[in-house]
């Protein structure tokens, strides 16, 4: 027991008198997450600079919010050239719970206004381009835009059967003993004595221009498919505030 002893305190002393070296720190190298999030930083940034050129009515700072807003909604990064992204669903409620729009029917030519592509899906440059007009459009912007919506078949003209039914859809339904029918029918009468400028009962673009330049309330005529600015303060001050902010 005793010699057991003697050799651990050996041990010890030899253990104790050789020099230790000094302990070096190495610098601790990124993870592949950190990787990651730094590559889509860049990325986002890149496309943000992209974006910000042809929708000139955000900066660049905006545009990097509304594409993290995007990227929430579609839930993951989208790659800008590659299919997918924001569905007709689900553009259709945040059309009703963000900008309180009902009239499906315009929902659905709303979406098809920003779906430029036509694949039944909104991607991020069609999100970005589409609020440009659809929040701060100019005039020329939003008389293109309406008119597209307005004209449901797509054959350049706002015909008298599609007013009806875009009117029809719009105006509230009340009961009345009157037939709401022929109400609608005098309305759309009216609506192209006012801006049928060349008489031929239908609706082309320079007959819709005219009128709204002479007349800016009549932009929205067959239904409301813009936001109205309570709206458009309530969207932008959350998509655009900084993330201390919320």
């Amino acid at each position: 027991m005793a010699t057991l002893v003697v050799a651990l305190k050996r041990l010890l002393r030899n253990f104790q008198a050789v020099p230790r070296s000094p302990r070096t720190t190495t610098p601790s190298t990124p993870t592949m997450s950190q990787h990651v999030a730094a590559m889509n930083r860049k990325n986002l940034q890149k496309l943000a600079e992209t974006l910000s050129k042809s929708a000139r009515h955000f900066t660049r700072h905006e545009v990097e919010s509304l594409i993290r807003l995007y990227n929430t909604i579609v839930g993951r990064p989208i790659d800008p050239h590659s299919r997918g992204g924001i569905d007709r669903n689900t553009f259709r409620n945040i059309l009703h719970n963000t900008f309180t729009m009902t009239d499906d029917m315009i929902m659905d030519r709303v979406f098809r206004g920003f779906d430029k592509d036509n694949d039944s899906y909104i991607s991020v440059t069609e999100w970005i381009e589409g609020l440009s007009v659809f929040l701060r459009g100019t005039l020329d912007e939003k008389i293109k835009y309406c008119f597209e919506v307005y004209d449901l078949n797509g054959d350049g003209f706002i015909s008298r059967e599609e007013m009806f039914h875009m009117l029809k859809n719009s105006l509230l339904k009340q009961p009345t003993e009157e037939d709401p029918d022929e109400g609608i029918k005098d309305l759309v009468e009216i609506t192209l004595k006012k801006m049928d400028h060349d008489h031929d009962s239908k609706l082309s673009y320079s007959d819709f221009e005219k009128a709204v330049r002479e007349e800016n309330l009549l932009l929205e005529a067959f239904g409301p498919c813009l936001p109205d600015s309570k709206s458009i303060m309530a969207f932008e001050s959350q998509a655009f505030a900084e993330p201390g902010d919320l």
